[in-house]
């Protein structure tokens, strides 16, 4: 379930902030956030953004598409290393 239409998109305050100041300074540098609820709004558009995921940073660019997401949706936090692994490789044969 989403959140109430009422209330509008959650978008950490202090983000904003962030994101205002590199617009006014002109710089590219990437904003480092561990906001991944945040919802990423247009003023986002264009901005490069360093997401934490639990351990390191990832960076992203936002585009027009990403608008409505949550920011933790583009920084997998899980790594896929594949199902199984000798066991199963040696299962399947007769």
């Amino acid at each position: 379930m989403g959140r109430s239409s009422k209330k509008g998109p959650y978008v950490v305050e202090r983000l904003l902030d962030k994101v205002d100041r590199a617009e006014q300074t002109g710089s590219r540098e990437p904003i480092k956030t561990w906001a991944r609820a945040c919802t990423i709004v247009p003023e986002f558009v264009g901005k490069n953004f360093a997401i934490h995921n639990g351990r390191n940073f990832i960076k992203l660019y936002v585009t027009e598409d990403m608008v409505g997401h949550k920011l933790g949706e583009f920084a997998p936090t899980r790594t896929f290393r594949g199902h199984g692994g000798k066991a199963a490789k040696g299962a399947g044969r007769k």
